[in-house]
């Protein structure tokens, strides 16, 4: 029997120790570390595996790499395709990380039966055929070129690959994989390491692109060590509240394409369907005007997007006022309160604050500002703004309105949804012409003129 060798690896950030400790010297995360075995034949094995599949490249000069443009299979979702940046590469490698239940099974299976002439191999190592076939009849979509295989080691994998010769793999998920090389269970780090370089190692000289689905920490991190988020060609992060309807696919990573994409999709009994303008749905329909509620435009990547902003004011009657914010950092919003206060008379010392970003959105653009202004405002002196009223600005400390990016996109944006007046800072109005849109525009330099025409 091989000798075995006692190794101690963080599950964070794979460093590995000859002894336990509570506190990772390398990510300072505590209680980390999980031991591991190897042996020395593990070892041999592992490096003939790398050595047989390293070829015998030479370096070339820079200038005399052919250049050639990146061709791309169009996945049929349109969402999917903004994302990705116009469709999939040919030998990429994409992981798509989500919470368990926001539907990451179901999107990649709702793909694989849309690519019509194209051989998709779906490899689960969580669910049975019988499961996924379950599925499939309930997403509706027949699709005969869709195979499936129930297999957990990749050496396994790679050989159905090669006899099926499919166009795009789908892996469900890499937690539940292992190899030969290491003796580690599935889902430790030395296995999540291993087998995804080999898959790395698989589609870039096979040319075959992959999927593979990720699971998530608690802290909402692709679980295993960073490394693995370094060897893919993207992460895709899958999110929303399983309460709501809806789900957003962003982009943290792509060497591909743009990092600043969101794809919108609502969830249906008979799978995810794309949403191709999120605005409208964004947007409550309301009947009657209430106060504490602004419309902002705000940019998501090259998107334009009208959300809905929601404000609650009320007397604080129990010591300490509350401030609590949803889909929006509550220290911005602290910001935005002094500098109302400060400068517009507005006294929040005394007040319960509540914000909220309706639709489940967690927005990071500062152009939202001027609505949250505006709903803040509303709320404290119970006052409706009109549904048909836009905002897109930022507001500094000094309570002057700053100007943003895009903002003729926005503006189109807001014209198109049939909004008749939108607020837009002084320092963007150069250069607008105005008469290619209905709605009015209004430049105003500080927040105290905005409380002047609408209050």
């Amino acid at each position: 029997m091989a000798k075995q060798k006692t190794v101690y690896v963080c599950q964070n950030c794979g460093a590995n120790s000859a002894k336990w400790v509570g506190k990772c010297p390398v990510c300072s995360e505590w209680n980390t570390y999980v031991e591991e075995h190897t042996s020395k034949e593990e070892e041999k094995a592992k490096e003939k595996s790398y050595a047989a599949k390293s070829g015998n490249a030479v370096p070339v000069p820079i200038g005399d790499v052919i250049e050639q443009d990146t061709e791309r299979l169009n996945t049929g979702d349109t969402e999917l395709n903004r994302v990705l940046g116009g469709g999939i590469v040919a030998g990429s490698l994409i992981l798509l990380g989500g919470e368990p239940g926001i539907g990451k099974s179901t999107l990649l299976l709702q793909i694989a039966l849309q690519l019509k002439g194209v051989k998709i191999l779906y490899v689960s190592g969580e669910e049975s055929d019988r499961q996924i076939r379950l599925r499939a009849s309930r997403i509706g979509i027949q699709n005969k070129d869709c195979f499936l295989l129930t297999e957990t080691n990749v050496q396994a994998i790679f050989k159905q690959a090669e006899i099926l010769q499919p166009d795009v793999m789908v892996i469900d998920s890499i937690q539940t994989l292992h190899t030969v090389y290491v003796e580690s269970p599935p889902g430790s780090v030395s296995q999540l390491r291993e087998c995804t370089a080999e898959i790395q190692r698989y589609a870039k000289e096979s040319g075959l692109p992959v999927f593979l689905i990720g699971h998530i920490t608690k802290d909402g991190m692709i679980a295993g060590p960073k490394v693995l988020e370094h060897i893919v060609d993207v992460v895709l992060q899958f999110e929303g509240d399983r309460h709501y309807n809806y789900r957003m696919l962003r982009t943290i990573k792509n060497r591909f394409g743009s990092t600043s994409e969101l794809g919108i999709y609502e969830m249906q009994g008979t799978g995810l369907r794309a949403v191709i303008n999120p605005s409208e749905i964004l947007l409550t329909q309301r009947e009657e005007e209430l106060s504490g509620i602004a419309i902002a435009a705000m940019m998501e990547g090259a998107r334009p997007l009208l959300i809905e902003t929601q404000a609650l004011v009320t007397p604080a009657f129990y010591g300490t006022p509350q401030r609590s914010a949803t889909g929006f950092d509550v220290r911005r919003m602290n910001m935005l309160l002094a500098v109302l206060e400060k400068r517009s008379g507005f006294k929040f010392g005394t007040k319960d604050v509540f914000l909220n970003i309706a639709g489940g959105l967690r927005v990071d653009d500062p152009s939202i500002d001027l609505a949250v202004v505006v709903a803040l405002i509303s709320s404290y002196q119970d006052k409706p703004v009109s549904s048909k009223i836009a905002f897109a600005a930022e507001v500094g400390l000094s309570g002057e309105v700053r100007a943003v990016s895009k903002i003729e996109q926005r503006i189109a944006e807001a014209d198109k949804l049939g909004f008749s007046t939108m607020f837009i800072s002084k320092f963007n109005s150069k250069g607008i012409d105005e008469s290619k849109y209905q709605l009015e525009l209004i430049s105003i330099s500080k927040v105290q003129q905005l409380v002047e025409i609408l209050f």
